[in-house]
């Protein structure tokens, strides 16, 4: 069962894809801030992470840079949901440059992130 790993400061959020997650059978985590997802990542060790852009403490563009440092966590793939109006070529340069696999707007479909998460996971 593939591990995932949800991280969100909106608790409502959190816990829909938590539990949407979990009726789909995958085994899954959350984290309501980057630091609590860094040390959630290095315990657990999560097949992929959603993670949120926008969060305060440490966003998700900290968050992840400090995934890919860190050699327990560097090759879990990352991305990025967030529910700003960016421009996606901002977005996806970003990606490149953090090494994550992509971004979803939020909101978006719930099929849309599982047809995500299947690309990626297989």
């Amino acid at each position: 069962m593939k591990k995932i790993l949800v991280v969100d400061d909106e608790k409502e959020l959190r816990e829909l894809m938590v539990e949407k997650l979990l009726k789909n059978n995958y085994a899954v985590s959350s984290a309501g801030d980057g630091k609590e997802a860094l040390r959630v990542a290095v315990n657990e060790q999560p097949d992929l992470i959603l993670l949120d852009v926008a969060m305060p403490i440490m966003d998700g563009y900290e968050t992840c840079q400090e995934l890919k440092k860190n050699i327990k966590t560097k090759e879990i793939p990352v991305v990025f949901l967030t529910g700003k109006d960016l421009d996606p070529q901002s977005i996806n340069r970003r990606n490149n440059e953090l090494g994550a696999c992509g971004f979803l707007p939020k909101p978006s479909t719930f099929k849309e992130l599982l047809d995500t998460i299947t690309e990626i996971l297989g």
